[in-house]
């Protein structure tokens, strides 16, 4: 429950509903439409008591995260990641029973699910719920320090940083592709370490691919904002092809260490679906 002042606590609640109206707006697009429902069975996976768990991640967010143009410091890095390490899916209203996100055996892409625990113009805190096979497709982070909890399941994970002395290259697949390192593009199972990437390093673009039903919790800072161009692209990733005229700063070989990204519209099977957070409530002083 957020506790407010009377006026001070309308005009909070204003600006709340204009930015949760703003994070609803970007995460629909980055899904490709969906609105907001409130299946029952998630209603009783995500209900429990008050915790004090993820208010100290709340309160550690707003110590960490400093606005647009900002990059966390390394010590406030290490305090919200060991925050994240020792999360526990409890600790936001989860309990073990996955059958919501098994989902229904059709010929259609899974859909993804999500619920926003809090969003302000620092850093946005988001949970999605995937059914195995689901797929995030490759997108990008403008401008953001993200923090990628996985909760739940077992997940796999592709990430990359673009090549930034790159040239054209007449080896690419095409000439709208450019060059990226990968950094990570491993399997991982919960309970994990917390992922962390960086505006430019750390595997900024990445793309979840759902083994088993997951929950992950993505914490953004800044979080997405089209009127602040920090909006989400999506990529299609193509096979690294050697490269043999040393056109870029690498070694001159091919292995699988990069890959071509070609700039794509939303995915048109990419859906998420938002429903109303009902786990432990974070508390906000007015």
């Amino acid at each position: 429950m957020k506790v407010e002042g009377s006026e001070m606590g309308e005009k909070r609640k204003v600006e709340q509903g204009r930015r949760r109206d703003e994070q609803e707006r970007i995460v629909r697009r980055r899904g490709g439409g969906g609105g907001f429902s409130r299946p029952q069975r998630l209603r009783r996976v995500l209900a429990g008591s008050p915790s004090s768990a993820i208010q100290r991640l709340f309160e550690v967010c707003m110590a960490v995260f400093k606005g647009p143009g900002t990059v966390p410091s390394p010590e406030a890095v290490q305090m919200l990641q060991l925050v994240l390490d020792n999360l526990k899916p409890e600790d936001v209203g989860l309990s073990t029973d996955l059958l919501f996100f098994k989902g229904r055996r059709t010929k259609e892409p899974p859909i993804i699910t999500y619920t926003n625990l809090y969003n302000c113009d620092k850093f946005s805190m988001c949970i999605f719920f995937l059914p195995p096979t689901a797929v995030i497709p490759l997108h990008n982070h403008p401008g953001m320090t993200v923090f990628s909890k996985l909760l739940l399941g077992t997940m796999h994970i592709k990430s990359c940083d673009w090549v930034g002395d790159y040239k054209p290259d007449k080896n690419a697949p095409s000439a709208k592709c450019k060059l990226a390192k990968i950094v990570e593009d491993s399997d991982f199972t919960a309970p994990c370490e917390t992922s962390i990437l960086y505006p430019t390093t750390g595997g900024n673009i990445h793309t979840f691919r759902s083994i088993t039903p997951c929950a992950v919790l993505d914490i953004l800072g800044p979080p997405y904002s089209i009127e602040d161009d920090r909006d989400c692209t999506y990529y299609r990733d193509y096979s690294y092809v050697d490269v043999t005229d040393g056109n870029y700063a690498g070694n001159g070989r091919g292995d699988d260490s990069f890959c071509w990204l070609e700039e794509i519209e939303t995915p048109k099977d990419l859906k998420m679906v938002g429903i109303e957070y009902m786990g432990p409530q974070i508390i906000i002083d007015a």
